[in-house]
């Protein structure tokens, strides 16, 4: 997995907290800096998808491993 500037564990949350953390998350981070979200509801593959399109952000990986979902999300 890539380098990144901060994680956020949304393990547990159910949408759309695991977006409304990311995106609270984001806010903090400089341009060009990535966060690293884990999460555990499926839904949350395709509401990250969704989420890179609205905002402009780059969803650099989105991954499974081991019942839990992985993504890079850099600032835009």
């Amino acid at each position: 997995m890539a380098d990144f500037d901060q994680e956020l564990d949304a393990s547990g949350l159910n949408c759309p907290l695991p977006i409304l953390r990311a995106k609270k998350s984001l806010a903090g981070l400089s341009v060009g800096q990535v966060l690293h979200i884990i999460a555990t509801d499926p839904g949350s593959v395709k509401d990250f998808e969704a989420f890179a399109k609205q905002t402009g952000n780059e969803l650099m990986e989105s991954k499974e491993e081991g019942g839990k979902f992985h993504f890079l999300i850099k600032k835009a």
